[in-house]
């Protein structure tokens, strides 16, 4: 047994002293005096032990200044620049600051920093994107003598290819003396980022041994540009090779393939891999089933989707935010809102805590609905304290308000950034900036650009593609072209000539950077220029470019094509598109989609068939833009028969048709008087795409527009029955066309559904329904009609009525009596008949007390007249 200890009694606490405040520890003594410096290796301890805790970081200056006071300064200085250089938290100006001491001593003294310190500076230059650093860094290193090693060059590649400039990769790359599957990867890559995928195979044929990582990139490059035959064959060589494709391998196809919007194609290999049909396929993971989520939200195919949702809840695949974030982002940008809101409660039940970026999505996917009251609606919920706000959340208000041109709304909301603290970044106010400028908005931008100033920021490069861009689109091409041939001497400075207010936001920073022009400044100009037919001048932006070492991308030579196609030049877009295969870009399903829309235009199917069987030879997919082409241009010239089969194509491709795909079957059988044709058409639309309002309104106006009154009321009886809104439907002039054809109790009954389903109409609808009814000797039923619409006008006096809509190219009647719809004209118009006269004395009686129904209205606001026509 231990001894029991005895504990002395508590002590009592000692008084409160006032805690001093916290000074910067002084530099150890033997640093106080240049006459003394310590040995190299006790600077190095030093500073990486000021190095290793932010709190000493400012200590670090005071030490290199220390150092420069030093008879020899070098070693002591590469102690620091060492030590700095290999920690990530110390700032990279700070490194730089002591590598140009370095550099910038006298000649006896000066010593090189070694490979390994450039390694770190370059990689950290490289990690913040600026390559302009890197590639400075890189010729130093060659100046000073240093020898650069694999790491050194591997960094150098990934820069050039990070900025697009492949050829000179290229070369960097054959001039390695050495070389390691990083470099080999880092190409390839390169090369399939820049819509080079072939390039990046024949990287692959150059290794010593086939790497997975490499091969994986490859395929997805494929993937990525439509080529799918040719990443098939890759995996196969894998396979053969003895390189078993993994999980990273399908997951890549998947992904290239859902982005491609062949989501049927995706989806054939997922449920491969989730059922294990052929052996050796991996079976799916969390980051399979995210991908495959996506992929169906992408595409609008929310039904499968919901079920793919069951089965990653069943197999423990809906578990973390991430996933839940997915499928919030595809109902949000399908318009299922209620199930997001049900998807939120789901989380909370299952214990998955939002975070930030899943409230965003709902106020971002809101805000680009476009609605100026769903705008509303998301700033009550933001300050209803069920999210704590962001600059995300406040960016998202932001592009809402500036689309709709709500500039005082904008100005309030970062009003209300500056009282919550949420400071803005770059990013909105290139939001805002791009929004004003667009719109033409100078005077808002000055002020804009002024309170960037005042706030510390400068312009960086995407500013000043924004300003160039709006340069553009405001017809002051030459003026964009002259901004960037001056930004290669003096970067942001040369927004200057625009005011003074561009030049005053010029930092010491961004002149570091330079705001050199990118592919993005050059795919504007271009873009530009081929719109109104310069492409002289495009052409010579396109050898600038290069010369410039900032490779062209595909998406450079697609610009080309649509151009020439837009002119109707389609033989020069076919020279396009060859001397693209000759420079290495193969093209992509948009470049002969671009291609074939230019011959669509001119109505030549036969070269719009020999294109696709091109495509269907070089292994690139067609996709539903490829064949809507095909059926426009054969709807067009009255060969329908030849675009129905099309559909059967489509499937047969797992290419799923769209909206447009039956919207131009429809319009074609009803032109040619096939009704029967065009309804067995709308009613595969109707299992194919959903119930969708817009199927319902486009056969609905098609019937109307050939008087079809019947089918066209059958078609908005069932619209209705289904809660859709019938405010885009021609609902007044069926009812016109149905009274018309003596047909006055099918639009009796029509008229009687509208107000038993609730739905706010013109009241002027009633009138041909009256007419027709007491012609018929219904007077009963005409009086009734007669009290419900001075009833539904008492009620929506002053406010703005549903109107039918009558779409360009429908038979509408000229003459027809019942074409107004305000109560000004359905007053005051020409008509004797007994039921008219009836309804006005009623009418003028019943409202005594306000006045003339003419003269009320009269005195309404000029906005309500506009409303109530513009349905």
């Amino acid at each position: 047994h231990l001894p029991l200890r005895r504990h002395p009694p508590p002590r009592a606490p000692p008084p409160q002293r006032r805690q001093p405040r916290r000074r910067a520890p002084p530099l150890p003594r033997p640093l106080s005096s240049p006459a003394s410096p310590p040995p190299p290796h006790s600077t190095s301890f030093l500073s990486r032990l000021l190095a290793a805790d932010p709190s000493g970081h400012p200590l670090l200056q005071r030490l290199l200044g220390h150092i420069l006071s030093l008879p020899d300064p070098s070693p002591h200085l590469l102690a620091l620049l060492s030590a700095a250089s290999a920690s990530p938290r110390v700032p990279l100006d700070f490194s730089l600051s002591a590598f140009r001491s370095l550099r910038a001593l006298p000649g006896p003294a000066l010593r090189p920093p070694p490979t390994p310190v450039y390694n770190r500076l370059l990689l950290a230059a490289l990690g913040e994107s600026r390559l302009d650093l890197v590639e400075s860094l890189y010729k130093d290193l060659l100046l000073s003598g240093a020898a650069p090693d694999v790491f050194t060059r591997n960094i150098l590649l990934q820069a050039l290819c990070a900025a697009g400039r492949m050829d000179l990769a290229r070369r960097v790359f054959d001039a390695m003396p050495a070389r390691n599957d990083f470099s080999f990867g880092i190409l390839a890559r390169g090369y399939c980022r820049a819509g080079r995928s072939a390039d990046a195979l024949g990287v692959l044929d150059e290794m010593p041994r086939m790497n997975l990582v490499v091969c994986n990139t490859v395929v997805a490059g494929f993937c990525r540009e439509g080529q799918v035959d040719q990443a098939e064959r890759l995996v196969e060589r894998m396979r053969v090779q003895g390189l078993a494709p993994n999980v990273v391998t399908f997951n890549g196809r998947i992904s290239a393939l859902c982005k491609a919007g062949r989501v049927l194609e995706a989806y054939r290999i997922f449920n491969d891999m989730q059922e294990a049909l052929e052996p050796g396929l991996p079976r799916p993971d969390q980051v399979t089933f995210d991908v495959m989520l996506s992929g169906f939200c992408d595409a609008g195919m929310v039904d499968e989707a919901r079920v793919l949702v069951d089965i990653m809840r069943c197999g423990g695949f809906l578990r973390k935010v991430e996933s839940y974030n997915r499928w919030l982002s595809g109902l949000v940008r399908n318009g299922k809102i209620g199930e997001a809101q049900e998807l939120l409660s789901e989380m909370a039940h299952e214990g998955v805590q939002p975070n930030s970026y899943t409230y965003n999505i709902i106020v971002d996917g809101l805000c680009k609905e476009g609605k100026s009251f769903d705008v509303r609606r998301v700033e009550d919920f933001v300050r209803s304290g069920v999210m704590t706000p962001d600059v995300v959340t406040y960016t998202s208000l932001l592009r809402a308000y500036c689309s709709k041109g709500n500039i005082v709304a904008a100005n309030r909301i970062l009003d209300e950034m500056a009282q919550k603290g949420c400071a803005p970044n770059l990013f909105t106010y290139n939001v805002l900036l791009e929004s004003l400028w667009k719109a033409g908005r100078t005077t808002e931008v000055e002020r804009l650009l002024e309170r960037m100033g005042e706030k510390g920021y400068s312009l960086d490069t995407t500013s000043c593609n924004i300003i160039i861009d709006g340069l553009c689109r405001s017809s002051k091409l030459d003026m964009a072209m002259d901004i960037v041939d001056e930004m290669w001497n003096e970067g942001s400075l040369a927004l200057g000539r625009l005011g003074s207010s561009f030049s005053s936001l010029v930092s010491d920073s961004s002149l570091s950077k330079k705001c050199l022009p990118d592919r993005i400044t050059y795919t504007t100009l271009m873009n530009a220029l081929c719109k109104e037919g310069r492409f002289d001048e495009a052409k010579k932006r396109l050898l600038e470019m290069i010369a410039k070492d900032i490779s062209p991308d595909s998406v450079i030579y697609d610009t080309f094509i649509h151009g020439y196609c837009k002119h109707g030049k389609t033989s020069s877009a076919i020279k396009v598109l060859r001397d693209m295969e000759k420079k290495g870009f193969n093209p992509s399903t948009r470049s002969y989609n671009l291609l074939i829309w230019g011959f669509q235009e001119k109505h030549m199917s036969d070269e719009i068939l020999e294109l696709m069987s091109e495509m269907k030879e070089k292994g690139i997919s067609s996709n539903v833009m490829t064949y809507n082409s095909l059926i426009k241009s054969f709807c067009e010239q009255g060969m329908v028969n030849k675009a129905m089969p099309l559909l059967d194509e489509m499937l047969q491709n797992e290419i799923v048709p769209n909206v447009t795909s039956f919207g131009l079957l429809i319009k074609a059988f009803c032109k040619i008087a096939d009704f029967s044709a065009a309804q067995r058409v709308f009613d595969v639309a109707l299992s194919t795409c959903g119930q969708k309002e817009v199927l319902y309104c486009l056969m609905c106006t098609e019937l109307s527009t050939y008087a079809r009154w019947i089918e066209a009321k059958n078609i908005l009886e069932t619209a209705l029955e289904m809660r859709i809104s019938i405010q885009s439907f021609p609902y007044k002039q069926i009812i016109m066309g149905l009274c018309d054809a003596r047909e006055a109790d099918q639009a009796h009954s029509l008229l009687k559904l509208f107000i038993a389903k609730g739905h706010s109409f013109d009241p002027a609808t009633f009138m041909p329904v009256i007419d027709a009814l007491s012609e018929t000797g219904k007077k009963q039923d005409a009086d009734v009609l007669s009290e419900k619409m001075m009833e539904m006008a008492d009620g929506n006096v002053g406010h703005a009525a549903v109107s039918g809509v009558v779409t360009t190219g429908s038979r509408k009647h000229e003459h027809d009596k019942y074409a107004e719809n305000d109560w000004h004209s359905l007053l005051h118009r020409d008509d004797s008949a007994r039921t008219i006269m009836k309804i006005t004395n009623r009418v003028r009686t019943g409202w005594g007390q306000r006045g003339n129904i003419y003269e009320h209205k009269r005195q309404q606001d000029d906005d309500i007249y506009v409303l109530e026509n513009s349905g």
